[in-house]
């Protein structure tokens, strides 16, 4: 506790806190579509495939969006940045409430939510800003924490969804929009860890750089695999168990809250352990668990079991990961966080509708979870070749902060 105390005084903690509500609201209306798949499915009549392509959209969306934001808050400041992408989800959610009722719209409507999506490298970058290096991969572990907004989805959404209508749930996303945005404009200041003399082609340098890419292509799996899955999982459980929508929702909250909660683990871990090292079992797990899912067959308790370790693993992994973030750009943590979000969660956006199309045209879910394995230990192998260089240009042996 006492050095939990000491951590909150080497930053401006209101910031920290502030950026992990706005994140986690955030992050639970990206994904509301998924939570709701069972509902809307049912009233839209819609295929594998189409609910495959529903479900992916926000994500695409999101990540899509997410560069662009992280580029503006590099110019209007990052508090500013989140009071804009609030008031495009307040929108957002006003088209959903008044105006769905196709297939066609529900897909606008996920273009829509990828506004939500955007926030993360903003709030990561926000959170952590006042924080010196030996502490940033807790700060960021627990603003990566507003993951939970995943499992806020999956519990509330069907709930509501159940006793008002789909459509309604949109119309109280519009409304609880203040909150977040109270908190924001009250109690976060903009930190002062940007450089004032850099230029456009500093903050995109990220975009040319092997390091990036490395580090977005792990973030596929960690990350990726996180978003997909927690969105595809209600839609899974109802499927393949015969559970009911509500339970469906429960379930995947119980997996989404363990990975989120993991978030902050993964991030403390690497601070001491390194972030190298953390990924590194985290991959492994990653790998041997989503294998063992597509294997589980009809068992609701293994299979459950096994989302929750790999769930686990995903978490610890994407504190992990943004570890590293800011030891390797320092100045331009908000650019380079939402290169590595955006490709991260496009990866994301592949799953559900991989497992649509594993089910549609093989009457089975196993390929997709096999599939998603195979991917998992190529980004081991590519994690074990590219440390060898960080570890003797930026960071310590594992992956630690250097010291000065």
């Amino acid at each position: 506790m006492k050095n939990f105390r000491l951590f909150l005084q080497a930053g401006h903690a209101p910031t920290l806190w502030a950026a992990l509500t706005y994140f986690t609201f955030s992050f639970a209306i990206w994904v509301i579509n998924g939570s709701m798949a069972p509902f809307i499915s049912e009233a839209l009549h819609l295929s594998p495939t189409q609910k495959g392509v529903m479900l992916s959209i926000p994500i695409f969306a999101g990540a899509l969006l997410r560069f662009p934001l992280g580029l503006l808050a590099q110019y209007i400041g990052r508090k500013n940045a989140t009071l804009v992408e609030m008031g495009g989800i307040a929108i957002a959610m006003a088209y959903g409430y008044f105006f769905v009722q196709t297939f066609n719209d529900i897909i606008a409507m996920g273009v829509l939510l990828g506004v939500a999506g955007a926030s993360f490298g903003v709030a990561m970058s926000l959170g952590s800003g006042t924080f010196p290096p030996r502490y940033k991969g807790l700060a960021m572990g627990i603003v990566g924490a507003g993951n939970v907004g995943t499992a806020f989805a999956a519990l509330l959404a069907p709930m509501l969804a159940q006793r008002y209508g789909w459509q309604t749930v949109y119309g109280f996303a519009a409304l609880s929009v203040a909150v977040p945005a109270a908190v924001m404009v009250i109690f976060a200041k903009e930190p002062t860890d940007l450089s004032p003399h850099s230029k456009l082609k500093d903050h995109l340098s990220c975009l040319y750089e092997k390091d990036g890419w490395a580090f977005s292509l792990i973030y596929v799996v960690t990350f990726g695999g996180f978003l997909g899955l927690a969105t595809f999982l209600p839609s899974y459980f109802y499927d393949q168990f015969g559970v009911s929508k509500v339970q469906a929702g429960q379930l995947t909250m119980l997996a989404a809250f363990l990975g989120a909660a993991l978030r902050i683990v993964g991030g403390w871990l690497s601070d001491h352990w390194g972030g190298v090292n953390t990924l590194t079992t985290v991959l492994g797990i990653t790998a041997v668990s989503l294998a063992l899912c597509g294997l589980a067959g009809n068992s609701l308790t293994v299979t459950m079991l096994l989302f929750m370790l790999c769930f686990s693993a995903l978490g610890a992994g994407n504190g992990a990961l943004f570890q590293l973030v800011p030891l390797r750009w320092p100045t331009t943590t908000a650019v380079a966080g939402s290169m590595i979000g955006e490709i991260g969660a496009l990866g994301g956006g592949l799953i559900p509708n991989a497992m649509g199309i594993s089910k549609q045209y093989t009457g089975t879910f196993m390929w997709g979870f096999l599939g998603f394995a195979c991917v998992a230990v190529i980004m081991l192998v590519l994690l074990r070749t590219m440390q060898i260089r960080w570890t003797r240009t930026w960071a310590e042996k594992g992956g630690r902060a250097r010291t000065a």
